[in-house]
């Protein structure tokens, strides 16, 4: 497939969970009425998320090893609009639960495959170009989601959200066969288990590797792990109404997409490394502000989003470069590596969520899980470095 077309269908797979997450939470504190339930019961429906998503890729990625990408994308996402119907009519929390369990599942294909696509056409610049491409409209969709999320509830509900959910599914499955090309090399002995743990073994062993998702994690993992806790900080401290929540999280967005926007055009000159560099001294920063704010200040929507935005316009910088290089050394069990960073990347926001939950209060999870990620982020690219060259 061409770079433009790669692109487009590997943001439209990458954005399935981002977006199946974030216009869900501005619904959060009506499902604690509508469900006569607690603060934290609601928030484990984004950590079974999490978890779901998480440990899915593990399986979604060596079945698209195994049965090629497009066929293992077109059953995942039937397995999320089955989750995301059942959550529409969920009769009460648990089957709500079991919905977003299932949702996460299918949802898993997406980034796995969408990172995947890329390596398996396209290698240093020209990958890192494409997964900066699909950065920049990875924001777009995630921007409007809260947004779309909060009107929906307003206006039909909070069973609308998920029916939105559904068509989104649904449009994914119809681009996927319309338009996605076979792009790997299906070999059906990937799926049993001794080459399934075989590669996962590699992985596991390759230090580099392991150091590079890391950073992936406590980066982007914090992105996941602070969506369980803004919409109990700005909607019942600050006093955001839920519409007002969703136009807020755009200061996230579109951080990230100016981010991305800007390394577009810098990274030639920057490098890769550089780029990364840049990206951890913004999310250090941004950690560094939420525990200070947190602490200090009285909770407001500048102090609680402007580290915000110093975060996610750092993920930004750092996200493509690190991708890529973590997936070179790595073409013959491309899905199986996605998959790995995947699940280390989205268990970083699965581990924070719980961390936050343990500790209760949302404004003192907030200033202390994300910026301890922020730090596990930047202590891993210093031992990334220090294990080697980078592979260019």
């Amino acid at each position: 497939m061409s770079e433009r077309r790669t692109s487009i269908i590997g943001a439209l797979m990458a954005t399935l969970g981002p977006i199946s997450m974030s216009v869900y939470t501005p619904a959060m504190p009506e499902l604690v009425r509508a469900f006569s339930t607690s603060d934290a019961t609601i928030k484990m429906t984004l950590s079974i998320y999490f978890a779901g998503f998480s440990i899915a890729q593990l399986l979604a990625g060596p079945t698209s090893d195994a049965f090629g990408r497009r066929r293992a994308t077109i059953v995942f996402v039937a397995i999320y609009i089955i989750g995301s119907l059942l959550a529409a009519f969920a009769p009460d929390v648990s089957w709500l639960l079991a919905g977003r369990l299932i949702q996460g599942i299918g949802a898993s294909v997406g980034i796995t495959v969408a990172r995947a696509i890329v390596r398996d056409q396209f290698v240093g610049v020209e990958a890192a170009r494409i997964m900066n491409l699909i950065g920049i409209m990875l924001a777009i969709g995630p921007a409007m989601a809260p947004t779309l999320g909060g009107l929906a509830l307003a206006a039909f509900g909070w069973q609308s959200i998920f029916f939105l959910l559904v068509g989104f599914g649904m449009l994914t499955g119809v681009a996927v066969l319309a338009f996605m090309r076979e792009t790997g090399s299906p070999d059906r002995r990937r799926i049993l288990p001794g080459p399934l743990f075989g590669a996962y073994s590699i992985l596991i062993r390759n230090p580099r590797f392991v150091a590079a998702s890391l950073v992936l994690a406590g980066s982007v993992g914090a992105l996941y792990a602070q969506a369980t806790m803004l919409p109990f900080i700005l909607i019942k401290l600050v006093g955001l109404s839920p519409t007002a929540f969703g136009m807020g999280m755009l200061m996230q967005t579109g951080s990230y997409f100016l981010g991305s926007v800007v390394l577009r055009y810098v990274s030639p000159r920057l490098g890769g490394d550089n780029s990364v560099k840049v990206g951890l001294a913004c999310v250090l920063a941004g950690g560094l502000m939420m525990a200070a704010s947190t602490h200090l200040l009285t909770p407001s929507y500048l102090s609680i989003m402007g580290p915000v935005a110093f975060l996610s316009f750092g993920i930004a910088f750092l996200t493509p470069h690190m991708t890529t290089i973590a997936l070179y050394p790595f073409p013959d069990i491309a899905g199986s590596a996605s998959a790995m960073m995947g699940f280390l990347q989205m268990g970083g926001g699965f581990l924070g969520g719980v961390f936050a939950a343990a500790i209760g209060l949302p404004l003192i999870a907030f200033g202390t899980v994300i910026p301890a990620m922020a730090i596990i982020a930047v202590v891993s690219f210093v031992i990334f470095s220090a294990l080697g060259p980078s592979a260019r």
